[in-house]
């Protein structure tokens, strides 16, 4: 399985990533893509900014897990996951989760359950910039249900 992760500073633009994994997935039959971007409310307060930080060496090897979780129960034949730290802006492109699968179904399911998994098991931690201050991001209980939803859990 062709795959990619990235963990950057630097923005992304869907169309290259897009063509990256065409590129490298001749046999697929359906991409499917997620791209998250910083909300400029949470809570009805106003965000003016977000950061992240994270654990390198752990966060990656966490990512590659739940894309070898995702290609065992999918049959992905690739996956791109972009995912970027540091400062932010509101309406800035945070996240992108791109697969590639032999059939749009398989690319749909995998694309969500990366997704989930991603916001419940990789080591990123948000700071939300509010005009009243700082305030460190807690996990949703919605992200922890719909991880549980898939089962197996162990990425």
């Amino acid at each position: 399985m062709f795959r990619q992760v990235d963990i950057q500073f630097e923005d992304f633009a869907i169309d290259e990533v897009l063509g990256t994994l065409k590129a490298n997935t001749s046999a697929a039959g359906g991409f499917c893509f997620f791209a998250g971007v910083v909300r400029d409310m949470n809570d009805d307060e106003e965000i003016k900014s977000l950061y992240l930080e994270h654990y390198p060496e752990m966060t990656e090897k966490q990512l590659h897990r739940i894309l070898d979780q995702a290609e065992a129960r999918f049959g992905l034949l690739g996956a791109i996951v972009i995912h970027r730290i540091g400062s932010l802006a509101a309406r800035d492109n945070i996240v992108l989760v791109a697969v590639a699968a032999a059939h749009r179904g398989e690319a749909f399911s995998a694309c969500e359950m990366i997704m989930d998994y991603l916001k419940t098991q990789a080591t990123f931690w948000k700071k939300e910039v509010t005009p009243e201050g700082d305030r460190w991001v807690a996990a949703r209980g919605s992200d922890l249900s719909k991880e549980a939803a898939w089962g197996d859990s162990s990425a």
